[in-house]
């Protein structure tokens, strides 16, 4: 009898975490390393929510909380969804969690049965697929190519769903690829979800605020109203308030939906840390021109990796609405041998001779699901993105 649980052989360690620790220990062993990997904006979190979660520790909030968040970030998370998405929740439709990634995890594992089916586009977010199979549903990957703007159709959609379906996760703009539904685009999707009442909807908002040139965010129940009885919409301060190591995601969806999250939550993490609850509060009730400075500076260094990346022999990168990645294209590169001689027969492989022989970390497409593609992430400073940009293209011009 085995000691580790069986339910551990269904999933695998985050690749991106993994590529980024790789990176860090060829660093400590004196490489001249750019890491591109880590989806981490590099900014400061502003300073009044730094200045908050200090007086919030002087007033002495450092206890525990309720279990899935303090009334005040409740309501200051529900104003927020009626100022920005036109959408009305109560205090007892929202629950916060510890990032963003509790909240999908806890929805998931509050619902799923056994076989029961989720939808997940491809390319995905990495821990989408190993959250569904965690809890013992199935993931239904649908590949949503270059072709079609890494964008999921009505027809796919249609043709994936089953009597078996009970989840679609939509991630608009979307990690890895920047890709994000327009009104149009989600009006279709909802079209679709309309006709089938067992299938409910995870909206994965956590890029809202960084969407470029004019992309208009949109998010499916304020898209289509007759949703939001089954829709969790989950979002968090982490990417738009340069917040990652605070840890605050939230969702709000139906009420029964939420208790169950919160019955779960209550027997594993309990409440989120209490400071970094007042600073989040801070965040979303606070001045918001962080969002557009951060925007500003995004979209900057977008245009420059796009730029520099489509000058690269056999790599074709398109331009993302949004998040702070690029997901270029290396077909024309495989099946080429790199500069120092290795054979190029997967983006893998294309993702760990670059780093390597240049010092380049980046994300190998295969980990979201679509290939043969990568991921870079461009939250980082322009002199280090070029320089990058600048290694990458004398690695594709020394293929052969």
């Amino acid at each position: 009898m085995s000691f580790l649980a069986n339910r551990l052989q269904r999933i695998k360690p985050s690749p991106t975490i993994a590529m980024t620790t790789r990176a860090g220990q060829l660093r400590q062993e004196g490489r001249d390393i750019i890491g591109l990997s880590a989806g981490e904006p590099d900014f400061d979190t502003p300073e009044h929510i730094r200045e908050a979660a200090k007086q919030a520790i002087d007033a002495g909030h450092t206890r525990y909380t309720p279990v899935d968040g303090t009334p005040s970030l409740k309501q200051a998370i529900s104003q927020k969804f009626q100022r920005e998405n036109g959408l009305d929740y109560a205090v007892s439709q929202i629950t916060v969690g510890t990032g963003g990634k509790q909240i999908l995890f806890n929805a998931l594992m509050a619902t799923l049965d056994e076989g029961d089916e989720v939808i997940i586009p491809s390319p995905y977010w990495v821990s989408y697929p190993d959250m569904v199979l965690l809890a013992g549903g199935q993931p239904v990957v649908v590949e949503c190519g270059i072709e079609s703007g890494f964008r999921l159709t009505a027809e796919k959609l249609e043709a994936a769903i089953t009597p078996r379906t009970k989840w679609i996760i939509l991630n608009s703009p979307s990690n890895p690829s920047g890709a994000g539904y327009g009104r149009d685009q989600m009006r279709a999707l909802t079209d679709v979800l309309l006709r089938h009442p067992q299938v409910w909807i995870l909206a994965d908002d956590i890029y809202e605020h960084l969407v470029f040139d004019d992309f208009q965010f949109v998010t499916p129940a304020q898209v289509e109203p007759r949703l939001k009885d089954r829709v969790l919409t989950m979002n968090g301060v982490s990417k738009a308030y340069a917040m990652t190591g605070w840890r605050i995601g939230y969702g709000a969806g139906p009420e029964h939906l939420i208790k169950a999250m919160g019955k779960l939550q209550s027997q594993s993490t309990s409440n989120p840390c209490s400071i970094s609850q007042y600073a989040a509060e801070a965040a979303l009730t606070g001045p918001q021109d962080y969002i557009r400075d951060s925007r500003r500076a995004f979209q900057r260094r977008r245009d420059l990796v796009v730029a520099g990346l489509n000058e690269c022999p056999g790599i074709e990168c398109p331009t993302p609405q949004g998040a702070f990645y690029v997901y270029p294209s290396i077909r024309e590169l495989i099946g080429k041998t790199s500069p120092d001689g290795t054979l190029i027969d997967s983006d893998e492989a294309f993702a760990n001779a670059l780093l390597d022989e240049k010092g380049v970390a980046v994300v190998f497409g295969a980990a979201f699901g679509l290939s043969p593609h990568f991921r870079i992430s461009y939250a980082t400073s322009d002199a280090q993105l070029t320089e990058a940009v600048a290694r990458i293209k004398a690695f594709c011009q020394g293929c052969t």
